[in-house]
């Protein structure tokens, strides 16, 4: 893409889009300009169609694959290139409404309980009790716990959003021993070079570990341990408004996938089968 690609990354950065996500959009176009072998100077509306069916249909992408190059074709097309965008004739891949994998409590605590190393065992229970995002979890600083107001920092989550979380009180305990024992300076988590966070992809395969010795059988992720906090929340009784503010989401319908998840409330329900008369007794 050569100066377009320097024109779509400093677009970007004006936008003050994350470092990921601009890395992402980034890759997404240069992926669309290999598929075809040309300048997206010289392609349109058709080109764009065609790669996206292609990638539902041919190559079989994830869906937050194929929407992440359906963003980014239409901000360099929109933003960039300064073009009119089409979307009844480009529309976005409807999403499959999937909810998301959840542990129970028991099987946080056994996940936990079989992590051996203590940073390691701290970030996974920094990440469940405050129901952090990977990405938070690894850059979160020494400084952002505060031990009186039992809170935690979250700097520039998703959204490039600063907020406040809770901090358990066993999470502080195993923090403080953590601290006594690590003594990390900057970073909470940092990796061998203490200038750096512990990468992503460390803390994934400590995590998938953990779930290996646990015994859990569930296709979890760290991410799992963000819905399960939610999930185990609003089964104790917090309200979804709460939950809300922890998670960092932006609207209450994004937080509401977890009402599903819980069913709470079903349990009050009585199927009409049993508003019938039970006359008759079933024979076997």
């Amino acid at each position: 893409m050569g100066a377009l690609y320097d024109q779509m990354k400093m677009d970007l950065e004006l936008k003050n889009f994350s470092p990921k996500t601009i890395r992402c959009y980034l890759d997404c176009m240069v992926h669309f300009v290999r598929h075809y072998g040309r300048s997206p100077m010289e392609m349109g509306e058709e080109e764009i169609r065609n790669y996206l069916h292609y990638l539902i249909k041919e190559k079989e992408a994830s869906q937050s694959s194929i929407n992440q190059a359906y963003s980014a074709m239409k901000f360099f097309y929109t933003v960039t290139l300064g073009r009119a965008w089409n979307e009844a004739r480009i529309p976005r891949s409807k999403s499959r409404k999937k909810l998301p994998i959840v542990l129970s409590m028991q099987e946080v605590q056994s996940l936990l309980a079989s992590v051996e190393n203590l940073k390691h065992q701290a970030i996974l229970t920094t990440i469940y009790s405050a129901g952090l995002r990977l990405g938070e979890a690894t850059r979160l600083r020494v400084s952002d716990i505060d031990s009186k107001r039992m809170t935690i920092l979250v700097r520039q989550g998703k959204g490039n959003k600063d907020r406040y979380t809770v901090l358990g009180q066993q999470t502080l305990q195993l923090l403080r021993l953590y601290w006594k024992t690590c003594h990390p300076a900057d970073w909470l988590f940092p990796s061998k070079d203490p200038a750096q966070p512990l990468s992503g992809s460390s803390v994934q395969r400590v995590f998938k570990k953990a779930l290996h010795r646990a015994g859990i059988k569930k296709k979890a992720s760290v991410h799992t341990l963000r819905h399960s906090f939610a999930t185990h929340l609003l089964e104790s009784g917090t309200d979804l408004y709460h939950i809300q503010r922890l998670l960092g989401h932006s609207t209450a319908k994004t937080t509401s996938v977890y009402l599903h998840i819980t069913g709470k409330g079903l349990a009050k329900v009585k199927s009409p089968i049993d508003l019938l008369p039970n006359d008759q007794k079933p024979t076997p």
